[in-house]
């Protein structure tokens, strides 16, 4: 299966998991699919007292320089942990 048509079914499916992964998985899966979906960050980070926006930003910004193929690959590997670990 192609990398982009693997990486579009794993994003799929790891929305359908049981149980809510912890939050520290899922800044994981949305640093990397932002950098697969927009490439390097290009926000300022956020301000004022939303800590889930700044920890959103820091995910994404910690990706930064990474390739598309790159951050496909790691996502793919991320959201079969995922998967595995809480079902579908």
């Amino acid at each position: 299966m192609p990398l982009q048509e693997e990486f579009e079914k794993v994003a799929d499916d790891v929305k359908k998991v049981k149980t809510r992964p912890t939050n520290e998985e899922l800044l994981v899966l949305y640093g990397l699919y932002k950098q697969v979906i927009v490439g390097d960050i290009n926000t300022d980070r956020p301000g004022g007292l939303d800590a889930k926006a700044k920890a959103k930003w820091d995910a994404w910004e910690s990706r930064k320089g990474m390739s598309k193929d790159d951050a496909m690959s790691a996502y793919i590997t991320q959201a079969k942990e995922v998967i595995n670990k809480y079902g579908m």
